[in-house]
């Protein structure tokens, strides 16, 4: 395993974070597919045993099982990994799911993640390593919210703040009122534009970036084709954002990048992490497995990251498939 800062925090955190929606199982919410609890435990320790220190989870995915999973594994170990939640995606009875970054809800939602360890229930931690507003709430000044951050940070509920999903503005509204200390959004092979025009803003040592969606929901490792089908219990069986997506596009890239790729001595998952990890800006690349061998060869693959040049030409064919 590799080690990097995460922007000042002084800490050495793996390069691969291990993404909790693949573990959200039977709970639904933004996950992918049936896992039962002991796969995730076991899933969970074989990736500290190879590493891993870094895991991110949310509320919403599992609707708070994945949070509860995580707090199971680690609550014997808990200073040896960090771990990272969020607030600002809620639901309803009806599971019916809304951005909400209300102070009231953002406390509401963090001591949620925090509370009741004698019942064994969600993290079972009394703080947070990093405490991040999940999705921008056009509804909410942002720095409302951080105010509540900053004042749980100040007892000890969370040691580090940050954004996800974030706009400039809302980055720069936040910086008034308390030091953000990372940003999480996504960066892949074919998406880009977003993270590089946050890294604008900032210089590494002022914070980190960790991008998500890596292997673009399995698009980029051919996990995911055009045959795939998705069990009841994986968001991308009914969720609009994923029916809505224009996959065949990608999969166009693929079909051109599965023919460079064949005499290379590496293989797209390494392709994948190295098209994000390739920026200096960028901390880690958050990853998700539901198997044992999917997290080995996710391991594994920092072992043969592809050079600046090819990831450079491996750019050019996916702007040029999609017309960028």
């Amino acid at each position: 395993m590799q080690y990097r800062q995460l922007g000042p925090i002084k800490k050495p955190l793996s390069v691969i974070g291990f993404g909790g929606g693949a573990i959200s199982g039977e709970g639904k919410g933004y996950g992918f597919g049936d896992i039962s609890e002991k796969a995730s435990i076991d899933l969970l320790v074989e990736a500290k045993n190879g590493g891993i220190n870094v895991f991110d989870t949310a509320p919403i995915y599992g609707f708070g099982l994945s949070e509860q999973r995580i707090g199971k594994a680690f609550r014997k170990c808990r200073d040896e990994v960090f771990i990272i939640s969020k607030a600002g995606i809620t639901w309803d009875i009806n599971k019916r799911v809304d951005r909400d970054n209300d102070p009231k809800t953002t406390l509401k939602m963090l001591d949620q993640s925090l509370r009741d360890l004698q019942s064994l229930r969600d993290l079972q931690t009394d703080y947070i390593d990093l405490y991040m507003m999940h999705w921008p709430d056009e509804r909410v000044d942002i720095r409302k919210s951080i105010e509540v951050l900053a004042h749980a940070q100040e007892q000890g509920k969370i040691a580090h703040i940050g954004l996800c999903n974030t706009t400039e503005q809302d980055l720069v509204r936040s910086r008034e009122i308390v030091s953000i200390d990372a940003l999480q959004g996504p960066l892949n092979l074919y998406n880009r534009a977003t993270a590089e025009s946050l890294f604008e803003l900032f210089t590494p040592e002022e914070m980190g970036y960790m991008g998500y969606g890596t292997f673009d929901k399995g698009i980029l490792t051919k996990r995911v084709d055009r045959k795939r089908t998705f069990d009841p219990f994986d968001a991308r069986s009914k969720a609009i954002w994923w029916k809505k997506y224009n996959k065949e596009e990608k999969f166009q890239v693929m079909d051109e990048i599965s023919k460079w790729i064949e005499p290379k001595p590496f293989d797209l998952v390494s392709l994948a992490i190295g098209a994000s990890l390739k920026y200096p800006h960028v901390s880690m690349a958050l990853c998700g497995a539901r198997t044992i061998k999917q997290l080995h060869s996710t391991i594994e693959a920092l072992s043969n990251l592809p050079s600046d040049a090819d990831i450079k030409e491996a750019i050019e064919i996916c702007d040029r498939v999609l017309g960028l």
